[in-house]
């Protein structure tokens, strides 16, 4: 039997991933999503309205469960086209847990849209802001806090950010470019040396998205979509997510991804009804985490409300 280290260790640990991996906590920065290819929003602005109808998305995901304080992530949007058909709006609503650390975001985005005869260039923008909590007493136990400003928890009321991104999409493929933070904004964070924390100032870092899709036909039953995420941070490596799903009659995806160096993921979706969607993601993580883990869940519930009952919609696979 696998010996499983002690509540100090783990804890310790995952302090220690939580400083190196600072980025994701400051300042909106974006959240890991399995299931990004059904829920653009979460990473381009300019998504909004791609669905022509009024599109709500509630996400949960449940980061190396198993090991304590480790991430989890809620998330909940909403965007559709307005009247019009150009313009689109929509609406971002995030809270981001990792160890001792809380981020709460809420971002709006507008995107204008400009048809052509067989795709569409959406052109987004978004602003909102975020705030920032640690409960940085809960650590007296593990850490000997040499740092006056360590005795009390950090509160971040309020940090402003805003984004961009542009998409262009048909119903057989599509291309995004996004930076969803342009800021730079400065957060209270720690440094760690040996057993002692140390207080200090960090910088948000910028994000860049990349990414792509087609869908092939293979017949009359069956769909394959392969897509594509590259994702840029500032100050770390460049981060690939290769994925293809498999659409059978309309009604389930089953899919792989593949997150180089970092995991692997199985995903399902199930299209419950012509407006109702489900979806689930479990990633097997491919470092050392996977000791001490056992995996990480992420599920997704989406719901449609068509505004032109009279007409026929064509389904949306992106």
């Amino acid at each position: 039997m696998r010996k499983q280290p002690s509540n100090i260790v783990l804890r310790v640990a995952l302090f220690l991933l939580m400083i190196m991996a600072s980025g994701a906590v400051f300042a909106q920065q974006q959240g890991m999503y399995t299931q990004y290819m059904f829920n653009g929003l979460a990473l381009n602005p300019a998504y909004a309205g791609s669905h022509e109808t009024l599109s709500l998305t509630a996400l949960t995901r449940h980061q190396w469960v198993g090991l304590d304080g480790a991430p989890n992530t809620q998330t909940f949007s909403a965007h559709a086209p307005l009247k019009k058909d150009q313009i689109a709006m929509g609406l971002q609503v995030y809270n981001d847990n990792i160890g001792v650390s809380q981020t709460f975001s809420t971002f709006v985005s507008a995107a204008y849209r400009i048809n052509f005869e067989k795709a569409t260039l959406s052109l987004g923008l978004q602003l909102g802001f975020s705030s920032f909590k640690s409960d940085v007493t809960s650590l007296n136990p593990v850490f000997d806090l040499n740092d006056v400003a360590l005795s009390e928890n950090v509160r971040e009321p309020f940090k402003p950010n805003i984004g961009t991104g542009a998409y262009y999409y048909s119903d057989r493929y599509y291309i995004g470019f996004s930076l969803p933070t342009l800021l730079n904004s400065t957060i209270n964070t720690f440094e760690i040396d040996d057993s002692n924390l140390t207080y200090k100032s960090g910088e948000a870092k910028r994000h860049m998205f990349l990414t792509g899709g087609y869908l092939f036909d293979l017949g009359t039953h069956f769909k394959i979509k392969p897509s594509a995420l590259i994702k840029y941070v500032s100050g770390a490596p460049m981060q690939f997510d290769i994925n293809a799903n498999l659409l059978i009659d309309e009604v389930i995806w089953v899919g792989a991804s593949y997150r180089i160096n970092e995991s692997i993921a199985f995903l399902l979706e199930l299209n419950l009804t012509d407006d109702l969607r489900f979806g689930y993601a479990y990633d097997y993580t491919l470092n050392d985490l996977s000791n001490v883990s056992s995996g990480t869940h992420e599920i997704m519930l989406n719901y449609r409300v068509e505004f032109k009952k009279n007409n026929v919609t064509s389904p949306r696979y992106f």
